[in-house]
């Protein structure tokens, strides 16, 4: 398998508001834009709307990872580092549906909030672009869901919930840093750093606005403080 290299983290901004978390919160570099103080409250608020969307989100990740598999079938040392991803993609699922059915609750459909739609939009059709951005997407949505992970692990007032979510975020960080080094395996790092910043704002607007209603937080629904948009993130 291919060795993933670290991902780069900085501490999130501590501002003496209810913009941003009051603490100082782990989040990868890349990200252009740290989550809002409202959708910590709003997690922490509505918890189950938040561990049953997470358990969709592991499911899916393990599919982008196997999709990708398929699409790219003999793309040298491609299956070798995305299999093992999806497995623990998977497993980390059982893990959080095992809470869930604890709790009295099972996996069921929930609305999404088209974070993922929306940055799959991003991606260029033609290849070799179509390799690259699908590699970078898949990234920063690992990305988000560390820095976020890591808000909950931080803030949630559940004691389960903050172990759960303290134990999943090495890996969260670990898979950027898998996705980051497929790239720089295939393309030079000044056309990754390029594509990444655009896309990195794609991912902020994806997640501009504010909840029509607070019972639809998911684990990536809107929130962010776009007053904190990073003007170089390389």
């Amino acid at each position: 398998m291919t060795t993933t290299a670290s991902p780069q983290t900085v501490p999130s901004k501590t501002v003496p508001s209810k913009t941003v978390p009051s603490k100082r919160v782990a989040s990868i570099r890349w990200l252009a834009a740290p989550t809002s103080w409202s959708w910590v409250e709003q997690a922490n608020a509505h918890p189950m709307e938040v561990l049953i969307d997470h358990a969709h989100c592991e499911r899916k990740a393990a599919g982008a990872a196997v999709q990708m598999m398929f699409r790219y079938l003999c793309e040298p040392g491609l299956g070798e580092a995305l299999s093992p991803l999806a497995r623990e993609e998977l497993e980390h699922f059982e893990q959080v549906l095992a809470l869930i059915k604890a709790r009295g609750r099972y996996l069921e459909p929930l609305p999404s909030p088209g974070y993922g739609a929306d940055l799959a939009r991003q991606i260029r059709k033609g290849e070799p672009q179509r390799m690259l951005d699908s590699f970078l997407v898949a990234g920063l949505i690992e990305a988000r869901s560390h820095e976020r992970m890591a808000l909950l692990a931080e803030h949630s007032p559940d004691p389960q919930l903050r172990e759960l979510y303290s134990d999943l975020l090495a890996s969260e960080a670990r898979h950027f840093g898998l996705y980051w080094v497929l790239c720089e395996q295939r393309y030079p790092r000044e056309l990754i750093v390029e594509r990444l910043e655009v896309l990195a704002l794609a991912e902020v607007k994806a997640l501009e606005g504010a909840l029509t209603r607070p019972e639809d937080v998911r684990m990536h629904s809107c929130g962010v403080d776009v007053s904190q948009i990073s003007s170089q993130i390389s």
